[in-house]
């Protein structure tokens, strides 16, 4: 028997995937419980409190987490097909990688420059454009948004260096 490939081999399975989420929920809820608590979960003379309700959501959401877990955590031959291969990852991460370091680069150089740059990368790299259609969307699609939120809209989206360089503010 032949091993497949790396690209074919499973990163994850369902049931290991069930079981994070799972707890990634169960931390939300937990969340959820603690602040409710703080804000007040208590019945009071004139009502429920501001953290009554979100208090019971919460404790729904732990409940059903610990269900989805047990259940998962009790099919072990079930749930062990695989959820993603390992060149499936590595295809997600080509673009969820850029996506991550466009989302902070927009703290330090701001939305438009940022936009103009996560545009050309995707569409050079990913899209196979030309270099010329790339350059006229990466630049325009930002100028348009510009004029959009900030001209017309007037709300103001974040600025980096090149702005403040122009005096836009």
């Amino acid at each position: 028997m032949t091993t497949p490939p790396e690209q074919d081999r499973p990163a994850a399975s369902y049931r290991t995937v069930e079981l994070a989420v799972a707890v990634l929920i169960f931390i939300f809820g937990a969340i959820v419980l603690a602040d409710s608590w703080r804000l007040g979960a208590r019945w009071s003379d004139d009502g429920p409190q501001a953290g009554y309700f979100p208090f019971y959501m919460g404790l729904a959401i732990c409940v059903a987490s610990v269900w989805v877990f047990y259940g998962a955590w009790r099919q072990r031959q079930a749930g062990s097909e695989a959820f993603v291969l390992r060149g499936q990852v590595r295809q997600i991460m080509t673009l969820l990688g850029p996506a991550i370091v466009y989302v902070i680069a927009i703290e330090f150089i701001g939305i438009y420059v940022a936009s103009a740059i996560f545009l050309a990368y995707f569409m050079g790299r990913h899209g196979g454009h030309r270099w010329w259609v790339t350059t006229a969307v990466a630049l325009g699609l930002p100028a348009v948004l510009f004029a959009m939120f900030e001209v017309w809209f007037r709300t103001p989206l974040p600025k980096g260096p090149l702005e403040a360089l122009f005096g836009i503010h």
